[in-house]
């Protein structure tokens, strides 16, 4: 029973991608719709030049851009899709891909990749976070986002400080580099939205090889990483980093405060996404040559464990213009888009080739290159897939946030996480 449909569905990819390799069309009068997550001015311009790009090889289609607010994009995406609205090509997260296909919302890419050449041009981690769900290519990546250090490299010289590549070094960095007086501090701390990322970051470095990675609120043994001796000692380190060699108003900084802080000159050491290095490029207050990207720091086993987020594109599962919207998705998928995205929008990026891009293998980005081939940088999973995720990160932010006022211990802010992952794991939500 399933030869026919394999069958049809191998002519209808080689029939697609002869088309993508020709140039050719599919027929008239083609209108897609194309949806977007991660809205902003600059990224909508550069999405809506590619669509004019691809519009201009295939006069037969037309493709229609919706661009929700930042805010409630995912909201919205869900809703659409919820509904089967009339909408072909979706941005996909990692956050959102699993519930996406939970939904039936996404097509099953496998029988177009099969024979797509660009499907071998993307990274090894491209073509696994494709198929992250399932095993079955749902969405194709556009980028990676993973941390590093940013750091004040005139500054670590002055003070006659070696760029940290530990916890303990960093930490010690930022104490040093504190002088109140003159509005300088060592590290742009995260206490306001988000902090409960750089908690478990630590967490994680600290417990190093006690830590599975494909399940990474848990240590091998089946207990929560939050349980362990080594979590304790992280926390403590943590809210030191906090009181001895962070702003005092970072208590509420967020994202937008910490990059503030660190390209404004106030603060010089700084953990972030690589979208953050265009930012700092343009910055005005920060002398040129005056910082440098480095590996996210390990813990004192020698590891350092953070997951790989990504997004991508994925053809909606009831698509009435199917095999035009694989072709866009294709357009956008290909190394010479794939690498611009990257480049406008500093991304990780997710082809082969640019590995011999000047842009991405010198610079700001080697970094990223440095904690790809170093095997003690371990990329670790979420728990998303639980459906206490989104509950959790909230009432963590707020754990954190007492922590760091005094109105909560560490043994508390522990205690509490590790009773609700257990209960999480004993439930079986996955």
């Amino acid at each position: 029973m399933r030869r026919p449909r394999s069958a049809v569905f191998g002519l209808v990819a080689l029939t697609l991608l002869t088309s993508v390799l020709t140039g050719c069309g599919t027929g008239g009068g083609i209108t897609l719709r194309v949806i977007q997550s991660l809205t902003s001015p600059e990224r909508t311009a550069l999405l809506r030049d590619m669509i004019t790009a691809f519009e201009a090889a295939n006069p037969e289609i037309d493709v229609r851009l919706i661009s929700p607010p930042l805010q409630s994009a995912d909201q919205k995406i869900a809703q659409v899709l919820s509904a089967k609205n009339d909408v072909d090509l979706v941005e996909v997260r990692d956050y959102t891909v699993k519930q996406f296909v939970n939904n039936q919302s996404l097509l099953d890419l496998s029988p177009y990749v099969a024979n797509w050449p660009g499907w071998q041009e993307l990274t090894p981690l491209a073509r696994q976070k494709a198929a992250s769900v399932g095993g079955k290519p749902y969405l194709v990546p556009y980028g990676f986002f993973q941390n590093t250090l940013f750091a004040r490299t005139d500054r670590l010289s002055e003070a006659g400080i070696k760029p940290p590549t530990t916890w303990p070094e960093l930490i010690e960095a930022a104490v040093k580099l504190t002088e109140p007086g003159k509005n300088r501090f060592g590290y742009s701390f995260r206490g306001g939205a988000g902090t409960f990322h750089y908690a478990v970051s630590i967490i994680s470095a600290y417990a190093g090889p006690q830590v599975d990675p494909a399940q990474g609120f848990w240590r091998k043994d089946g207990s929560t990483i939050f349980a362990s001796p080594e979590a304790v000692t992280a926390m403590e380190t943590f809210l030191r980093l906090f009181k001895t060699g962070s702003p005092p108003g970072s208590l509420a900084w967020s994202y937008p405060e910490m990059v503030q802080g660190f390209t404004s000159g106030v603060t010089s050491l700084l953990i972030q996404d690589p979208e953050v290095i265009k930012t700092t490029e343009r910055a005005t207050g920060l002398p040129k040559g005056s910082w440098t990207t480095l590996p996210i720091p390990k813990g004192p086993t020698g590891l350092a464990l953070q997951p790989t987020g990504y997004a991508g594109w994925g053809v909606t599962s009831f698509s009435r213009n199917r095999d035009a919207a694989v072709k866009l998705l294709a357009f956008l998928s290909s190394a010479e888009q794939g690498l611009r995205w990257a480049k406008e929008h500093s991304l990780i990026p997710v082809h082969t080739a640019a590995a011999q891009d000047p842009q991405f293998s010198t610079g700001a980005f080697k970094a990223y290159l440095d904690m790809a081939n170093d095997p003690a940088q371990v990329v670790v999973e979420r728990p998303i897939q639980y459906p206490g995720w989104g509950r959790w990160q909230k009432q963590a932010d707020i754990d954190v946030q007492s922590l760091l006022v005094g109105e909560k211990t560490v043994a508390e802010v522990l205690g509490s996480w590790d009773k609700f992952w257990a209960e999480q794991k004993k439930a079986g939500g996955a």
